[in-house]
């Protein structure tokens, strides 16, 4: 049994920060995983930011509304679902995805949660378990699924390595230097034919 477990932002939807920080005008909130590794640092220095110019949910579901999958990114989850099982392992949160699943299709996520108070500022977040998404996929392991995993990020790495087939997909020019080991694919037709072959 196979499952084939993928990370969202950057391979399946553009990177929400990024665009945060587009239509919010404040360059720093471009720093993602690719970035930096340490997620909890990050996150913490993000919601320091938001508090800093006043902003909350309400300000980044608006610049999601506006976000659309990657192009071909649908399809390739629909031919993907049809052949195998999918989840999406993301380090990013319910009241962020529920958007982008619908224009996806829905397909399954195991995602984190923000706690945000009665006015709508972000005050902290509660990650699903530590170590996301190298501890989901060595539970699947342990219940009999042989696993497939592909992300572009620091935070995909153990997943990937973990898994019996792995692949870096529209990832940086380091990560794929400092991991020569792995595959590393742009389009995803490339990453599909490499998936077929370890199903």
């Amino acid at each position: 049994m196979n499952i084939v477990c993928l990370d969202l932002e950057g391979v399946l939807v553009p990177e929400i920060w990024i665009a945060f920080a587009e239509a919010s005008g404040i360059p720093e909130l471009k720093r993602t995983t690719r970035d930096e590794p340490d997620y909890d640092k990050l996150m913490k220095w993000r919601i320091g930011i938001l508090k800093e110019h006043g902003l909350g949910l309400k300000e980044i579901q608006e610049t999601i509304a506006k976000i659309d999958p990657i192009p071909g990114a649908k399809e390739f989850l629909d031919e993907l679902r049809s052949l195998t099982q999918v989840i999406i392992i993301s380090d990013t949160f319910e009241q962020f995805a529920g958007p982008l699943m619908k224009k996806l299709g829905m397909p399954t996520i195991f995602c984190n949660t923000l706690e945000v108070a009665d006015n709508g500022e972000i005050t902290g977040f509660r990650m699903r378990v530590e170590n996301s998404k190298l501890t989901t996929v060595k539970a699947l392991q342990s219940i009999g699924y042989e696993t497939i995993a592909a992300g572009d990020s620091h935070n995909d790495l153990a997943m990937i390595k973990a898994s019996k087939a792995g692949f870096l997909f529209k990832s940086t020019d380091k990560i794929k230097a400092d991991n020569p080991e792995l595959s590393a694919f742009e389009e995803y037709s490339e990453l599909m034919a490499a998936i077929k072959k370890s199903l």
